[in-house]
């Protein structure tokens, strides 16, 4: 059945501009990390890109390695983008990264300038699109001149093959550095995707700041702490489950005394009429220096409930008070070998 994007999509979702640049990005993207590999049936996978579209998010954001297996979100998707949403390209901004082990040997991960050229020309091949809007340097890579980083990404944009460059977990010292070369070489930093969530607030500790003063755009993915930050772990572990795989959250994160707290930041979002997802989000989205938050969703029910998340940002100083008490570090902040340095 052929698709036709709803008429009023772009009166259904905010819009936030990306630091000082022109590009403007959903209040809530749609991130296809999880969901969108060869587990996970194309219909529903096409009626979540769907919904997404019709309600006004214009953001998808990959990276070489999403499956699994390793590709095959990036095939997924350039199956619906191919099928479904070729009219729209010039309306999509659609993202890929490069960072993480992708294929064996010493060139495929980090961050030379080899791996991450030929891993864009492979991102682009699997999803049938000439270019990418923003290409990620996925993660700092210690044993690698930064320069070498960051020209491959300034290439990757020269080249056509990528509108804008981005940085994905990086401390703001190497941020700031990033940042620095890019303005040199004539290609500016347009955003940084770090991990954040209320019980993950490493980026408050300068990151933010040093991003407004670079004039460069957030995008915070993981807010709802893999999971946790739903009602999903309350009563126990669910089969299927994230924590049940001993995935990108554990079992053994899932302590009685975070279970706490997640409960406490359940009943506040209650009293404010939203699901504990939905604050999570809308918690998020309360600081202006955050472009957009990164969701996935595994279907069009969960989608729309995390959606509606950016029509609430707003939250009075006894909601932020309450809230502070119980949004504590919890340990699952996985990636943060990478903004270590």
């Amino acid at each position: 059945m052929s698709y036709d994007a709803a008429e009023d999509r772009y009166t259904r979702h905010p819009y936030r501009r990306s630091g000082r640049s022109g590009l403007q990005l959903p209040a809530v993207s749609l991130g296809l990390w999880q969901n969108f590999g060869d587990e996970s049936p194309i219909d529903t996978q096409r009626a979540i890109l769907r919904r997404a579209f019709d309600l006004g998010v214009t953001h998808f954001d990959l990276a070489n390695n999403y499956g699994p297996p390793y590709g095959h979100a990036e095939i997924n998707f350039g199956r619906l983008l191919r099928e479904d949403f070729r009219p729209y390209r010039d309306e999509l901004v659609i993202s890929t990264k490069a960072g993480y082990d992708m294929w064996p040997g010493p060139y495929g991960q980090w961050g030379s300038r080899k791996y991450l050229l030929a891993s864009l020309d492979q991102s682009l091949a699997r999803m049938g699109v000439e270019y990418v809007d923003i290409f990620y340097s996925h993660r700092f890579d210690p044993d690698t001149p930064l320069e070498e980083t960051m020209g491959a990404l300034d290439a990757a944009v020269r080249s056509g093959k990528a509108l804008y460059a981005g940085i994905s977990s990086y401390s703001p010292e190497r941020t700031r550095d990033a940042a620095s070369i890019l303005r040199g070489l004539g290609t500016p930093l347009l955003i940084h995707q770090p991990s954040y969530s209320m019980l993950n607030r490493w980026i408050e500790g300068g990151l933010l700041d040093v991003l407004a003063a670079e004039g460069v755009g957030c995008i915070a993915f993981s807010p709802l702490a893999q999971g946790l930050l739903t009602t999903k772990y309350l009563d126990g572990v669910p089969a299927g489950s994230r924590a049940a795989r001993n995935g990108s959250l554990s079992q053994d994160q899932l302590t009685e005394q975070t279970l706490a707290h997640v409960r406490a930041l359940n009943s506040i979002a209650a009293e404010r009429g939203q699901s504990l997802a939905q604050m999570a989000i809308s918690w998020t989205l309360r600081d202006p220096r955050v472009t957009s938050a990164l969701v996935g969703a595994s279907s069009v029910a969960q989608l729309e409930e995390n959606l509606a998340a950016a029509d609430k940002t707003a939250f009075s100083a006894d909601e932020i008070a309450a809230i502070d008490k119980n949004a504590v570090e919890a340990g699952i902040n996985i990636w943060s070998a990478s903004s270590s340095h």
